[in-house]
């Protein structure tokens, strides 16, 4: 997978790359695995705008992907690799045995009329889904589930891939990511391989009208905003923010304050963090 660039015929257009979507071999979605998603426009239950910047966008619809991988044993076939607005990862579209087809993540190397299976006694190959009892440490996974049975909710971004580091007892230990050693039951669910289209960190938006078709609307830096509007504002030319650190237009501190709840129930989970 590679990142595609233009010829510089504007500004924009100099700066701009997108994926290349060579890879893909289908481009409407399938009927039977969309619904309609509503936009929030960054509002809570109440009304209340809780996460700023959020409007606007594309129409899109949400493509229903299976994360719970619980037909066991039946094989299915990879009938086509498709884009998901939705989601940074590409998405493969599998056929089964028995007729039925659903959505999976699109792992590094999975290519159309692949075969792929989930269960307990699958073979380790891209885009198998087992048990963690079942798979070898050392082994690269994504799509993780964290309670078994739930679906996967851990290692799903384009790019990703965690380690299976070791087993002991009923919990085995996963190298995330981020770098957090963490403790997943191996009654839980894992989709082997790293996820796909790893070149999308390198891709340069490049103007800001492709931001707003994201849904994403303009920030204002509060160093450039009055007092009365920001802790960071005032001041005569480009002044420091005159405080200890940067915090929010609510006087919450921000950018490195840890934020993780320490008496949070999940921590006896985490053997090594991410820091």
């Amino acid at each position: 997978m590679a990142v595609k660039t233009f010829n510089p015929t504007s500004p924009a257009r100099r700066n701009m790359t997108i994926a290349d979507y060579s890879s893909l071999t289908k481009k409407a979605p399938e009927k039977s695995l969309l619904v309609s998603g509503s936009k929030s426009g960054g509002r809570n239950s109440y009304g209340r705008i809780t996460v700023r910047h959020i409007g606007g966008g594309n129409r899109r619809k949400i493509r229903v992907i299976d994360w719970k991988r619980n037909k066991d044993g039946i094989p299915a076939t990879v009938v086509a690799l498709e884009y998901d607005p939705n989601r940074t990862a590409f998405i493969a579209l599998l056929q089964y045995a028995d007729g039925a087809k659903t959505y999976i993540l699109a792992p590094q190397g999975l290519e159309v009329g692949a075969k792929v299976v989930s269960g307990a006694d699958a073979d380790i190959v891209a885009g198998n889904a087992l048990p963690i009892a079942s798979i070898p440490v050392g082994t690269m996974i994504h799509s993780i589930e964290l309670k078994p049975g739930k679906g996967a909710q851990m290692v799903r971004t384009a790019g990703a891939g965690a380690q299976l580091m070791a087993k002991e007892g009923d919990f085995a230990q996963i190298r995330l990511p981020s770098g957090e050693v963490r403790m997943v039951s191996i009654k839980c669910r894992a989709t082997v391989g790293v996820v796909g289209n790893g070149e999308h960190e390198n891709v340069s938006i490049g103007k800001a009208g492709r931001h707003r078709h994201m849904g994403v609307r303009p920030a204002v830096r509060g160093v450039v905003m009055n007092p009365n509007d920001h802790p960071h504002g005032g001041g005569e030319g480009k002044s420091p923010i005159g405080l200890p650190g940067p915090v929010t237009p609510w006087g919450v501190p921000t950018l490195g304050k840890k934020t993780r709840n320490k008496k949070k129930q999940s921590n006896k989970y985490i053997v090594k963090g991410r820091k």
